[in-house]
């Protein structure tokens, strides 16, 4: 018995555990309270379904909405057995999704409000397991309106409001201005939830037409919604009289003056007036325009004024005509002028084309005689190069002959290969009969039976000759530069000769054929070339006839000895033994 009472008494808890691990789930919302969003004017979905188990069944479901007091108003009801039922305000405004609310149970808002923001309960009835419930919280978002009022402005005025815009939405939106024109923004908050902004400037004519947008940004737009918008700013006109022609002259068909006027709003009214009264017989005004239905005559001349005007000003302009009288002299002097306006072109062109030539002349000839100055460049340049060769070629002759020691000289290059002088010397060697230095000088210092007397036939060289040689040999020279370069070097031979005091025979010559090329460079070093003789070489006696050859052959004997202990011969020429004291002589008179 008592065992019963327990197990009743452990019962309810029990089945209590069971529906409780055994009770359905909300697959939407997930979460038991939940946020969204909603625009205005749309239709609006509030998710709400239950999923039960096994066992376990929806018996109902009901919406509520819960005011800002805390206090809720039911919306809908539906029961699986009994159907559904609205209430109050929402009837015919809000409904359920499905046909079968027990198993989809979504509330439907087909035309959203700006009062329908708030929050929504689902509440879902089972059986065994009881209610269940989830919230949503709607937020209600309202698309902004907007709109934009211009100020028509006029030059001058001061500074001002150029332009409002004004929006309205939920959340309030935002205003900003896109225009070019500089000027001031001060943006608004009004109670009723809306929002406005002005755009000041001080208005310029410059300013008319300019840009002046309006842009409103909200939430709910993708891209800010512009309000598009030109600035009016009026402004007084301008008027200007223009012509197709200011040559004026009597009879001229077809003349006409035109007014042009510039202003906002543009001018309408426009008046003409000539010298401050109607317009002369036969012209007519027709707006803008006046026009001549006749030749003009002279007393067309005088003061043409139009008048212009608008809702801001009035603008005038006037325009002098003078009308000439004759007009085929105007046509004589403007075709004068034509034909010396071509003149002067023609007389232009051709003095250009003549410069041209000229020029082109000039530049042929500068280029000519440059190809010609580099031709004489390069042919001086080959001659000058080839002077320079020869100058060096007779640098290095003197300086190996004239530049070195005569007694360190080489004997390559103090040796004298001259036939004629070997010949010379070797007749003064063999035959030295004469008594005296002065025995070997022809003219009027050799006696009779001198080598001068012998003549060339002889085989002795002619050293001097006499007056009528002399004459012969100064004809010869003039007429020859060469003889005349021999010359002066025999007269130079002939005076060391005398200078020194030696035997002529033992001073030598140097002779220059007459055949010579030109002028040669003298040795450093005068040499005597013989024909070479046996190696124990001595002076052939001389014959002795009476007592004069007694006195010859003593001379030559001593003039023998001389030449043993001052000369030696080797490679077939005579050569100075070395000495000390020895005193060279310079063929040109110099003491080496």
């Amino acid at each position: 018995m008592d065992f019963t009472r327990r197990n009743m008494n452990f019962s309810p808890l029990l089945v209590f555990l069971f529906a409780a691990c055994t009770r359905g789930v909300f697959i939407e919302p997930l979460r038991p309270v939940t946020s969204q969003r909603s625009l205005a004017e749309s239709a609006t979905r509030l998710p709400c379904r239950y999923q039960a188990t096994v066992g376990e069944r929806v018996v109902q479901v009901t919406w509520y909405k819960e005011l800002r007091d805390g206090t809720k108003e039911q919306i809908i009801t539906a029961h699986f057995s009994d159907g559904h039922t609205e209430f109050g305000r929402y009837a015919g405004r809000m409904r359920l999704e499905s046909d079968n609310p027990t198993a989809n149970s979504a509330l439907l808002i087909p035309n959203t409000e700006e009062s329908d923001d708030g929050t929504y309960a689902c509440r879902i009835s089972t059986f065994p397991n009881g209610n269940f419930e989830r919230r949503i919280v709607l937020t209600v978002w309202v698309l902004p309106i907007a709109s934009l009022e211009p100020v028509v402005l006029v030059e001058g005025q001061s500074f001002r409001v150029a332009a409002s815009c004004r929006a309205v939405g939920r959340p309030l939106p935002t205003l900003s201005w896109d225009t070019p024109v500089p000027g001031q923004v001060q943006n608004r908050t009004n109670e009723g939830g809306s929002v406005s902004s002005y755009y000041s400037l001080h208005p310029l004519r410059s300013m008319n037409g300019k840009r002046l947008d309006c842009l409103v940004r909200h939430p709910g737009l993708e891209r800010p919604r512009r309000i598009a918008n030109q600035l009016v700013v009026h402004y007084p006109p301008d008027a200007t009289i223009s012509s197709r022609t200011d040559d004026w002259f009597a009879g001229l068909e077809q003349a006409a003056l035109t007014c042009d006027a510039t202003g906002f709003p543009v001018p309408q009214n426009i008046t003409w007036t000539w010298k401050g009264g109607a317009l002369p017989d036969g012209a007519t005004a027709s707006g803008g325009h006046v026009t001549f239905g006749r030749g003009l005559r002279l007393d067309d001349s005088g003061l043409y004024q139009c008048a212009v005007s608008n809702d801001v000003g009035v603008a005038k302009a006037d325009y002098l005509m003078t009308v000439t009288a004759s007009f085929l002299a105007e046509k004589s002097q403007r075709k004068e002028t034509l034909d010396s306006s071509t003149l002067i072109i023609i007389i232009g062109a051709s003095a250009g084309a003549a410069v041209l030539v000229m020029a082109l002349v000039v530049l042929l000839l500068v280029r000519h005689h440059r190809r010609r100055n580099k031709k004489l460049e390069r042919q001086l340049s080959v001659k000058l190069e080839e002077v320079n060769n020869l100058s060096r070629q007779a640098s290095f002759r003197r300086l190996n002959s004239a530049g070195s020691d005569p007694r360190t000289q080489s004997e390559d290059f103090s040796l004298l290969r001259s036939d004629s002088h070997m010949k010379n010397s070797q007749v003064s060697l063999e035959r030295p009969i004469y008594r005296g230095s002065q025995s070997t000088l022809g003219g009027k210092w050799a006696p009779l039976g001198s080598l001068e007397a012998e003549g060339p036939g002889s085989g002795r060289p002619v050293v001097w000759h006499d007056e009528g040689d002399n004459a012969r040999v100064s004809d010869l020279e003039r007429d020859d530069p060469r003889r005349r370069v021999n010359s002066y070097q025999k007269s130079s031979n002939m005076s060391l000769v005398l200078d020194s005091g030696l035997p002529s025979s033992l001073l030598p010559l140097k002779v220059l054929p007459d055949d010579a090329a030109g002028p040669r460079d003298p040795p450093d070093v005068c040499e005597v070339s013989v024909p070479p003789p046996e190696e124990n070489w001595r002076p052939p006696p001389s014959p002795v006839d009476g007592p004069e050859g007694e006195d010859d052959g003593g001379q030559s004997y001593r003039l023998s000895q001389a030449l043993t202990n001052h000369f030696y011969y080797s490679n077939g020429v005579l050569r100075p033994r070395p000495h000390a004291n020895a005193i060279l002589l310079h063929p040109h008179g110099q003491i080496i």
